[in-house]
């Protein structure tokens, strides 16, 4: 088996995902859209305590760009421009090239009784409000549930004990999504307007039919693109699949010579090298990552390759926090060297930095003065004026 150090796997991974490429002069779509050629897919998150997680990605590999471009790739479709983008259970909510859409046909199918318990009580409680919400989406055109809701003039009925608090119509409108009736045409202000799935996704696309092991093959294929180096889980957990389904995707993944089975110095479990993935010498430059970045959403992976354990403290009770409520990872050079706890005011028009962390040995004058021009980056592009700094942590007082 061929070996590979750390520092190699390292790198191996940053270079999958983007970082260390040289920024465009000029972000358009196209530059957009090459992140999504490395990530592969983005995940979506209700928090926007700093910035929504699907666009924080895209900021932290080519800098400053318009977050309405992305926006028209995912939830707008035209002539000159179609959707290029589509919501989908991928890694959790994620965005992924439309193209994509068969490769989770298989996922469909097995939500169309619903994705989870609670989702199948509430279809069992309701066997004929799936049609009603699909004769009505199929007269009116993409519509909220709440929108559903007043066309169908219900009341609401809302589980008792339920901390999303969603109506039957809600839960309804998202089973219909994860088995694939619907899709999400458009979303304003974050919410999902629903639409049938046959006006959202292209007609090509939406008659290819591919088996589950075909597909599955194929997502771990392109879960090994977007790592360039991974284990068995890191593969698995990218798409969110079973080991029984990686598994035999990987052993003739293999055989074909696109992984190459590699012992990584360090790591207690096999790795593969997807063929041909590069390894740069150095990944230069500075990146804030958000918690749901594809780079470090598996927090086994994050701590294996980069020696940084990092957990989200958003559910944590207050006093129980350790870094803050919603912390990004600070990436400089090709390490994980420190952690900041970050709030956008946009009333008052300002970066907050309650808390700043230097991992061991990275407490230094050029750490805080890299997160210092990071962060100046990040105000600006969120339209923001000030950055102020607080008290917390061991980095704070330097930067």
């Amino acid at each position: 088996m061929r070996k590979m150090s750390s520092a190699v796997a390292r790198r191996t991974a940053l270079a999958a995902q983007g970082f260390g490429a040289p920024r465009p002069v000029r972000t358009t779509r196209r530059s957009v859209l090459g992140v999504l050629d490395r990530t592969q897919l983005l995940q979506l998150d209700s928090v926007s305590a700093v910035v929504r997680a699907h666009y924080a990605p895209v900021f932290s590999r080519i800098g400053a760009y318009d977050r309405a471009l992305l926006d028209q790739a995912a939830w707008s479709n035209g002539v000159r421009r179609p959707r290029a983008l589509v919501e989908y259970w991928a890694h959790e909510a994620a965005l992924i090239p439309v193209e994509d859409w068969p490769l989770m046909r298989w996922r469909m199918a097995r939500y169309e009784h619903g994705r989870w318990s609670g989702m199948r009580t509430v279809v069992e409680r309701n066997p004929t409000l799936g049609k009603d919400i699909l004769e009505v989406i199929t007269e009116v055109g993409a519509a909220t549930a709440g929108e559903v809701e007043r066309h169908l003039e219900l009341d609401k009925p809302r589980p008792k004990g339920s901390w999303w608090n969603l109506s039957d119509t809600k839960m309804i409108c998202e089973q219909l999504f994860a088995a694939g009736a619907l899709s999400v045409a458009t979303r304003v202000g974050f919410t999902r307007h629903y639409d049938l799935a046959e006006r959202v996704i292209p007609p090509d696309v939406l008659a290819r039919t591919m088996s589950e092991q075909d597909a599955v093959r194929e997502l771990v294929r392109r879960a090994a693109a977007a790592h360039g180096i991974g284990t068995e889980a890191d593969l698995r957990d990218y798409y969110r699949l079973h080991r029984t389904q990686t598994e035999p995707a990987i052993a003739d993944l293999v055989d074909a010579g696109e992984l190459i089975p590699v012992a990584v110095e360090g790591w207690d479990k096999p790795a593969y090298l997807r063929a041909g993935a590069p390894a740069p010498r150095r990944v230069e430059g500075a990146a804030l990552l958000c918690p749901f970045d594809p780079l470090i959403f598996f927090r086994a992976r994050t701590e294996r390759i980069f020696d940084f354990h990092y957990r989200i403290e958003i559910y944590t009770p207050q006093h129980k926090r350790v870094h803050g409520y919603y912390v990004f990872p600070f990436l400089l050079d090709g390490e994980l060297v420190g952690r900041v706890d970050l709030r956008a005011d946009r009333a008052t028009g300002r970066l907050s930095v309650p808390a700043a962390f230097a991992e061991p040995g990275y407490d230094t004058p050029a750490t805080a003065a890299a997160l210092a021009r990071a962060l100046r980056e990040m105000a600006d592009w969120l339209a923001l004026d000030d950055v102020v700094i607080g008290a917390g942590g061991n980095l704070a007082p330097l930067l």
